[in-house]
């Protein structure tokens, strides 16, 4: 600052006149802004003075000469530090000081103010309330006699326009009764404006009725005769025909006519000059002749959008090949909601929201208007459109008309919530009731003929049986060539399914001659039965077959399965609610007579017979080949059984009869699918231990009592098991592999291998009680004996088998330990293996020296 800059300067002015001569350093100057600085540190300040308090001459003399410390320069030094602070502090003192005196100044002006501004504002409000009390006459002075003049005043004043309106009204009758002339409304209604013209309007109005009484003449009654007023009781009655010079009731109907063009015209020309001011005039006056059917009418059907449109509606429907033919394709993503219905409702949309809002500013009746305008575009653009697209789909097949049905239904759905949203006229807020009970209705009165009575739901079934009789053409071809005459009980038995597989097919046949079946879907249906046209269909035995053909297929399931999933979700959308329980009902019929009468059945049926044939083979091995359809017949059974479970039953729910008879029947179909399988399984085991029994019966006498020969006496002993041990084992060993692919791991799987070891184990125990067994042939034994344990270890085997692999280890035993150990063995049997005493007997009387006194001893003992 320059004042303490300058004073800093007088007071070290001594000093600084000797400054070049003195020993001393001198003291660093310094101000109130070196302590008000943000790097001011006191630390570094101190230094800076003791620094400066040393000669420089000192500071660079040799050590040996510094040995003496002199306190004086520091001394001299933090004094004039010390005053030079005492001359800041001083002076931050006095400023203070006086700013503290400004501030109070400041203060006690300030408080001045506010009393000078309260004193005034106290003072407007009494002003105030004198004002108001004077104004309501309850004060002094009060002016409630001005108010009340000023209401007669306004009295007087309605009460002088409406004798003026009389006089004119009369005037005007006068007029038209004694002139036939409208010139003073002619007058007014030249004038143009809004006002005039609703003046126009009511006069005319009120004309009516005056004419209506004093000249009842115009007026023609049902009799033939006029009515004439009483001019005393005021009633009417029949009086003679008068000559009238004019008909008042023609000449007011006429200028009342010329009125509503001339209204109609100017409303038009507001519109398109968008002078929603002059419209809405119009409109209000309009209203008052026929409620406003001639403004709503002209403005709804000369509206561009319909005029533009109206070729655009009725045109055939076009659009992409490709799109039709997935539309058709029960295996293709439809493609979504018809292109040029699409366009029209994204058209209605934009058209409906803008013309909203001229409703809203153009008509004081707005909803009115909108209704119609909405009932007109749906009634007209979007419907005559709607049958178009569908009349289209139809031609191309059920499943196309379906799709694009609910597609449809869908577009037009979400097109209505978003205008419900949208508010249209009470936009931002939402739609009004009435606006949105109309749209709801639109809505259900354009579907309406396609979900009277049972109408969808029979096209559901007719295209799920055209679907599925397609996809298993191939299967009943090949079934009902394999099926052929009865000549058993189970043939018999089994020609009830013949009968239903030749209905199935010749119903498809017939379907495909049907001259009502579209060509395109003629040709889908074709594609999916593997067909090259109707004709191969009609010539049945032509038809060539596989074994693929007749073998079970999860992908074709899980098609059928995808396509009923595909309509269950469309009745849903569609025809939901009370009859969704029984429409649910009817497509799981359908489920149940294709998937598990026609399909399961008949391929387990087949799967059966074969195994049936198989039980009887003695030359060479059975023809197992029909065991791997068993997977895929046990994977669709799961896969029905888990659709119809997760799917169907839930949306019974509602209905709790409809809901019983449903899982009454799912529970019969799936127990007799059950039994079917089983049934094959145990044909299966029976072929199995029939076989196994024959191989058996290949034992030699010999291969269990060896004789020695003196040329190799340790020839046969060197064997590990017999011929037929090892025919046996390869057997059941190939076997396991097969089963194991087929019925995968899993109860089924464990239960089936446990019953055909418990049928095997029977079976060694009936072989081993037919052949007689020295010493030699016991250890042969018990060489086959750990070869048939093998196979049946390395099979998936319940725990209630284990008893039975222990009691096939004792067998052997039984064999070859001698009559003194032979008493334990046989205990240990009964107690832990559970053998039947029959069983042992036989086993043990086969043993060589079963005569012996040990032998019988254990015999006795059983």
């Amino acid at each position: 600052m320059p004042g303490t800059t300058s004073t800093s300067s007088s007071t070290s002015q001594p000093a600084t006149a000797y400054s070049g001569r003195s020993v001393f350093g001198q003291a660093p100057s310094f101000d109130l802004e070196t302590f008000s600085n943000r790097d001011f540190i006191v630390k570094g300040f101190i230094e800076t003075l003791s620094d400066s308090a040393v000669p420089p001459n000192r500071r660079s003399a040799p050590s040996n000469q510094a040995n003496a410390f002199d306190p004086k320069p520091l001394i001299r030094t933090f004094e004039n530090a010390l005053n030079r602070m005492v001359d800041i502090s001083s002076d931050l003192e006095r400023r203070e000081d006086e700013l503290s005196a400004a501030v109070r100044r400041a203060e006690a002006q300030h408080g001045e103010n506010i009393a000078s501004v309260r004193r005034k504002l106290e003072q407007d409000m009494r002003s105030f309330e004198n004002l108001n009390a004077s104004l309501s006459g309850k004060g002094p002075g009060s002016v409630g006699g001005v108010v009340k003049i000023g209401s007669k005043l306004e009295e007087l004043d309605r009460q002088r326009v409406r004798a003026q309106d009389t006089k004119f009204l009369i005037q005007c009758w006068l007029e038209i009764s004694e002139r036939g002339e409208l010139f003073m409304l002619e007058d007014i209604r030249r004038q143009g404006g809004g006002e005039s013209k609703v003046r126009c309007a009511h006069i005319a109005q009120q004309l009516m009725k005056i004419s209506q009484r004093l000249d009842p003449e115009s007026w023609p009654q049902s009799n033939g005769a006029s009515i004439q007023v009483n001019s005393v009781g005021g009633g009417r009655e029949p009086a003679k025909k008068k000559h009238q010079r004019h008909n008042t009731r023609e000449l007011i109907e006429k200028f009342s006519e010329t009125l509503e063009k001339d209204l109609l015209k100017s409303f038009d020309e507001f519109y398109r000059r968008e002078n929603f001011d002059g419209m809405n005039d119009c409109a209000k006056v309009l209203a008052d002749f026929n409620g406003g059917a001639s403004v709503i009418g002209a403005f709804v059907n000369q509206h561009q959008f319909f005029i533009d449109r109206s070729q655009l509606v009725t045109e055939e429907v076009g659009g992409d090949a490709d799109s039709w033919e997935r539309l058709a394709d029960p295996d293709a993503e439809p493609p979504g909601v018809e292109q040029s219905l699409q366009s029209l409702l994204e058209e209605v949309k934009i058209v409906v929201q803008e013309e909203s809002a001229i409703i809203k500013r153009a008509f004081p009746y707005g909803e009115r208007v909108m209704i119609k305008f909405l009932q007109r575009v749906f009634q007209q653009s979007i419907q005559q459109r709607l049958e178009k697209v569908l009349e289209k789909a139809n031609d191309i097949s059920s499943l196309a008309f379906l799709r694009s049905l609910q597609a449809a239904r869908s577009a037009i759905s979400t097109l209505i919530e978003d205008m419900k949203m949208h508010g249209l006229t009470e936009s931002p807020e939402p739609a009004s009731p009435q606006i949105t009970a109309v749209l709801d209705q639109q809505f259900d009165d354009l579907f309406v003929p396609y979900f009277a009575g049972s109408t969808y739901i029979e096209r559901e079934k007719r295209n799920l049986e055209e679907l599925y009789s397609s996809l298993l053409f191939k299967f009943t071809i090949f079934h009902s060539r394999r099926r052929k005459a009865p000549t058993t009980l189970m043939k018999s038995l089994a020609k009830s399914g013949s009968e239903m597989l030749a209905s199935a097919r010749d119903a498809y046949v017939e379907r495909l001659d049907s001259s009502d079946l579209a060509p395109a879907q003629k040709k889908m249906l074709l594609r999916i039965a593997g067909l090259k046209d109707a004709e191969d269909a009609k010539a049945q035995t032509e038809i060539e077959v596989s074994t693929e053909d007749g073998v079970l297929s999860t992908i074709n399931a899980k098609r059928m399965l995808k396509w009923l999933a595909e309509a269950v979700g469309r009745g849903l959308e569609l025809n939901g609610g009370n009859e969704a329980a029984k429409d649910v009902s009817a497509l799981l019929q359908i489920l149940i007579t294709n998937m598990a009468e026609i399909y399961l059945e008949t391929a387990l049926d087949a799967d059966s017979d074969l195994a049936a044939s198989q039980e009887s083979a003695t030359k060479s091995e059975p023809d197992l080949s029909y065991v791997p359809t068993l997977r895929p017949a046990i994977t669709i059974v799961h896969l029905l059984s888990t659709f119809i479970h997760t799917v169907l039953l839930p949306l019974a729910a509602s209905n709790v009869s409809i809901r019983k008879d449903m899982t009454r029947s799912t529970a019969q179909t799936l127990e007799n699918l059950e039994n079917k399988v089983n049934n094959v399984l145990q044909h299966s085991i029976d072929v199995i231990l029939n076989w196994t029994s024959k191989l058996l019966t290949q034992q030699k006498k010999t291969d269990f009592r060896p004789k020695d020969d003196p040329a190799a006496p340790n020839t046969y002993m060197e064997l590990l098991q017999t011929p037929t041990c090892l025919s046996v084992y390869g057997f059941l060993s190939r076997i396991h592999p097969l089963f194991l692919t087929s019925l995968t791991s899993g109860p089924n799987l464990t239960s089936f291998l446990t019953e055909l070891a418990l049928g095997f184990r029977n079976l060694l125990f009936a072989h081993f009680q037919k052949w007689q067994v020295n010493a030699a042939g016991g250890i042969m034994v018990t060489k086959d004996l750990s070869k048939y344990i093998e196979v049946l270890r390395s099979w998936e085997l319940g725990e209630e088998f284990e008893g039975g692999v222990e009691s096939l280890v004792e067998i052997g035993h039984l064999f070859v330990v001698g009559s003194e150990a032979l008493g334990e063995r046989v205990r240990g049997l009964r107690e832990k293996g559970g053998m039947e005493v029959g069983v042992l007997r036989g086993l043990l009387g086969r043993r060589e020296d079963a005569g012996s006194i040990g032998v019988q001893r254990v015999l006795g003992g059983l």
